[in-house]
């Protein structure tokens, strides 16, 4: 008898009847002979329409209270999910973060998991229950409800499955899988077998909406196998896992693309020690992360400064960054949030020269101007015009012939 986790996103349990075609797929597994551990998401928009109705009472509701609000969407689909098993005659229950053993630090929305005490789902298992847990939650040494931010039900299922020794973590969307490339966006983008945790890191992390960063990396840490497939078929999907086919394939592996992109530079910065700390110190402190960093070299003691955020926080970083500004003596930020990323990620690029310069040139040869470029071992990321995105990856797709990887 396995033990598996499944994880159902909120697209799958969007209304009545879908939650019903999950109750049917989850009951065609148990009577295969497996125990089942359920993460759900909240129905279809949920999450977003109680931020809308938070915002409607309070210009800035207190963030404790807003996960405490935030959290009723996937109590509200594990229930019925359990009512939709109990109906086809399963034995089922639901449990919160919390009666699940997820603990937490007080990082309100944005949480991350210090510990998981599996015992109430082992002693549910026990009585031959299916296990639904409300996903994207859990609760402070306090006993106060925290969520982990959005996507945080893959990060759920992925930190369950690790706790319970699960044989694997069936991660169900809308999506058949992972593809070498958005398939809105290239029609021609191959649906990838497996590829391994660091290759899906970087695609994650890149744009790929598929799975949640956090999960992906709990996956790598623990050596969890995470199946990502569609819960509207029955179409093989793609295995997440340690080792990756040893069979001669393409060296880059996928595009991913992200279009939530925003740049600030810093204009006439004094060029002498403590400046970048004193620049990003403060937005690490509020939770801002910035990815790309350029700093012109030094003429006369003067430089530029140019870094990226995500563009739904540059009002906050701004906020944060024209007062250090004065303080540092520079002489003034302009924005620009009309930009994207895109990126080839592959691991067997590393070794391989000549992968940059096929992506600059293709990108070149569609007229696209690179703004920054951030490259890690495995990936090589350019920030272009927002508009040309689509342009960008259908080029990029061809030019490393993924239609065949």
């Amino acid at each position: 008898m396995a033990l598996i986790v499944q994880k159902y996103g909120g697209s799958s349990v969007a209304d009545s009847e879908k939650i019903k075609s999950v109750a049917r797929r989850i009951a065609r597994a148990k009577d295969e002979g497996n125990q089942l551990v359920v993460v759900v998401s909240a129905m279809g928009d949920t999450t977003d329409e109680l931020i809308r109705m938070a915002q409607q009472v309070s210009e800035q509701p207190d963030e404790r209270e807003l996960d405490m609000l935030l959290s009723t969407g996937e109590l509200i689909s594990s229930t019925l999910l359990v009512m939709a098993l109990e109906s086809l005659g399963y034995k089922a229950v639901s449990l919160t973060g919390g009666q699940a053993g997820i603990q937490t630090d007080s990082s309100y929305s944005q949480a991350r998991i210090l510990r998981v005490d599996p015992q109430r789902i082992l002693a549910e298992l026990e009585k031959g229950n299916i296990v639904i847990v409300a996903g994207f939650q859990g609760v402070t040494q306090d006993m106060d409800i925290t969520t982990l931010g959005r996507g945080g039900s893959d990060t759920t299922a992925v930190a369950l499955a690790a706790s319970l020794n699960a044989e694997v973590c069936q991660i169900y969307t809308d999506v058949e899988g992972v593809y070498t490339a958005d398939p809105r966006l290239v029609s021609e983008a191959t649906k990838l077998k497996e590829i391994g945790y660091e290759e899906m890191l970087e695609l994650a992390s890149y744009g790929a909406k598929i799975l949640h960063p956090r999960a992906v990396e709990l996956g790598g840490l623990y050596d969890m196998p995470i199946l990502v497939a569609s819960s509207f078929s029955d179409s093989p999907g793609t295995l997440i896992c340690k080792e990756a086919s040893m069979e001669v394939r393409n060296k880059a592996r996928g595009i991913a693309q992200d279009t939530n992109v925003a740049k600030i530079t810093v204009i006439n910065v004094p060029d002498h020690p403590g400046i970048a700390a004193a620049i990003f110190e403060p937005l690490a402190k509020a939770n801002i992360s910035v990815d790309t960093i350029v700093q012109n070299a030094s003429i006369e003691n003067i430089t530029d400064l140019t870094f990226t955020v995500a563009r739904s926080d540059l009002v906050k970083a701004m906020s944060i960054v024209e007062p250090v500004i004065k303080s540092i003596g520079a002489k003034r930020c302009v924005t620009d949030s009309t930009l994207a990323k895109v990126s080839i990620v592959g691991t067997g690029m590393q070794n391989t020269p000549g992968y940059a310069a096929r992506m600059f040139r293709a990108l070149y040869e569609q007229g696209i101007n690179i703004q920054l470029i951030t490259t890690s071992e495995i990936r090589i990321t350019c920030i272009i015009a927002e508009d040309r995105v689509k342009d960008a990856v259908q080029a990029l797709h061809k030019a490393f012939e993924l239609e065949i990887a």
